[in-house]
C-alpha cells in the first residue's frame, strides 16, 4: 500500500488547536461548495411557484451545476496539486459567493442555469483543496477524523440551506435568504486568505512530477462507485422536499426540514465511518454503506403509502447514502501515490459529480408526472450498482494484497 504522506505532505505533529481550527475551516469550505444546490433543493417548491421554474429545469440546474463541476475537476485536481490549498481554498470561497450572488439576483431559469454552472467551479476545487491542505498540516493518525469532518461540511450546508435559510426565506424572501448566504461565502474567503499558511511547491512535484498511483488502486473503481452513488444522492437532494411538498402535502418549510434532516444525518455518518475506516476496514465500507442506502430508497417508495416513513427514509439516507463519499476520500488518500492526492481526489470527485449531472433529469421526468414510488425505485436500483461496483474492488482488492503479501 502507498501512503499518502510525501516530504512534503507528510507533517509534523500538530496541536489540538489548530486542527480544530483548520478543520472548522475546510468544513465550511466543503459547505459552500455545494450550498447553491442544496439551496435551489431546499428552496425548489417556492422556485416552482414564484420564478417560473418547472420541475424538469429544477433538476437540470442540478445537471449544469454538477456536469461542469465534472469537467472541471480533473483540470482543478491537477491546479490544486501546483497552486497549493490555501489559494484554491480561497479562490473557492470566493466563487461560491458570486455563483450565490447570481441566483439571488437571477430573474428567470436562464441566469439561474449560468450562475450554477460557474458554481461548478468551486466543486471541482472543493475535494481536492481541502484533502492537499489534511496532508500537509494534519499527522496520518488523525485525517480520518479531520477528513470525516470536514466531508460532513457538504451535510452541514444542506442542513442551513434546509433549516435556517429556508426559515428565513419566508421571512425576507427567497432572494434575500440566498444573498445572505453569498455574504457569509465572502466572510469564509476571508477567513481562508488570514488563516492558512501561505503555499509552498512541493520540490518532488517541481523535479520530476507526480509519480502514477498505484497499479490496481482503487480510483478507477471508487469513481465508477460514485457516479451510481452520486445519482442518487443527487436525486434524493432535488427532489425530496419537492416530493414532500407536491405528494405528501407538506408546507415548503417543513418539505424544507427534510432536507435538513438528512444533512444532520449525515454529519453524523461522514464523521462516524471515515473515523471507522482505517486501512483494513475501509475498502469493504463502500459497498456495506451502499447496501444500506438501498434500503433508504425502500423507505422513500414506501412513503408514498405510509407518509412518516419519509423522515426514516432521510435519516438513513444521510447516514448510509452520503457517508459513502466521505469513506471514498479517506481511500484515496491512504492509497494515493506520492505527489497525486489532489488529482486521485478530483478523479473520484468527477465520477461522483457526474452522477450528480445524471441522476436528477432522470428522476425529474417522472417527477413531472407525479411518479414518486417509480422515482425511487430507481434511485434504489442506483445505489445497488454502486454497491456492486464496490464490493468487486474490495474482493479484488483483497486478493490482490494477500497475494503481494505471500
Amino acid at each position: 500500500m502507498t501512503s499518502a504522506g510525501t516530504a512534503a505532505e507528510a507533517p509534523a505533529d500538530t496541536g489540538a488547536g489548530p486542527v480544530r481550527g483548520l478543520t472548522a475551516l475546510l468544513t465550511t469550505a466543503m459547505a459552500f461548495s455545494m450550498m447553491q444546490l442544496f439551496l435551489l433543493g431546499a428552496l425548489g417548491p417556492r422556485l416552482v411557484d414564484r420564478l417560473g421554474v418547472t420541475e424538469t429545469v429544477l433538476g437540470l440546474t442540478t445537471t449544469v451545476g454538477f456536469g461542469a463541476a465534472a469537467v472541471l475537476s480533473p483540470v482543478g485536481g491537477r491546479l490544486v496539486d501546483r497552486v497549493g490549498p490555501r489559494r484554491a481554498l480561497v479562490a473557492l470561497l470566493a466563487l461560491s459567493a458570486v455563483a450565490l450572488g447570481l441566483i439571488g439576483s437571477a430573474p428567470g431559469p436562464g441566469l439561474l442555469l449560468v450562475a450554477v454552472a460557474l458554481g461548478g467551479l468551486p466543486q471541482a476545487l472543493a475535494n481536492p483543496a481541502t484533502n492537499k491542505a489534511i496532508l500537509a498540516s494534519v499527522p496520518a493518525p488523525r485525517r480520518g477524523a479531520v477528513t470525516g469532518t470536514k466531508q460532513s461540511g457538504v451535510q452541514l450546508g444542506a442542513f442551513v440551506a434546509g433549516l435556517p435559510l429556508a426559515v428565513a426565506a419566508g421571512v425576507i424572501g427567497w432572494r434575500g435568504a440566498v444573498w445572505v448566504a453569498a455574504a457569509a461565502a465572502l466572510g469564509a474567503a476571508l477567513w481562508a486568505w488570514r488563516a492558512l499558511p501561505v503555499d509552498v511547491s512541493p520540490p518532488a512535484i517541481r523535479a520530476g512530477g507526480p509519480a502514477p498511483s498505484r497499479r490496481g488502486g482503487p480510483v478507477p473503481w471508487l469513481a465508477a462507485f460514485s457516479l451510481f452513488l452520486g445519482a442518487g444522492i443527487a436525486s434524493v437532494n432535488t427532489y425530496l422536499a419537492l416530493f414532500g411538498a407536491q405528494r405528501l402535502g407538506m408546507g415548503p418549510t417543513v418539505a424544507g426540514a427534510l432536507v435538513a434532516v438528512l444533512g444532520l444525518a449525515g454529519i453524523g455518518g461522514r464523521v462516524g465511518w471515515s473515523r471507522a475506516a482505517t486501512p483494513d476496514r475501509a475498502p469493504w465500507l463502500p459497498a456495506l454503506l451502499a447496501a444500506g442506502a438501498v434500503g433508504a430508497a425502500v423507505l422513500l417508495t414506501a412513503a408514498v403509502h405510509v407518509e412518516p416513513l419519509v423522515w426514516a427514509a432521510a435519516v438513513a439516507v444521510g447516514v448510509f447514502a452520503v457517508s459513502g463519499n466521505a469513506v471514498s476520500m479517506v481511500l484515496v488518500m491512504q492509497r494515493s501515490a506520492p505527489g497525486r492526492a489532489g488529482q486521485d481526489s478530483a478523479l473520484v470527485a468527477a465520477g461522483f459529480f457526474a452522477g450528480f449531472a445524471v441522476g436528477p433529469p432522470l428522476f425529474g421526468l417522472l417527477a413531472e408526472r407525479g411518479r414518486y414510488g417509480e422515482g425511487w425505485t430507481l434511485v434504489a436500483a442506483e445505489f445497488a450498482v454502486a454497491g456492486a461496483v464496490a464490493l468487486a474492488w474490495a474482493v479484488r482488492d483483497r486478493g490482490t494484497r494477500a497475494g503481494s503479501s505471500r
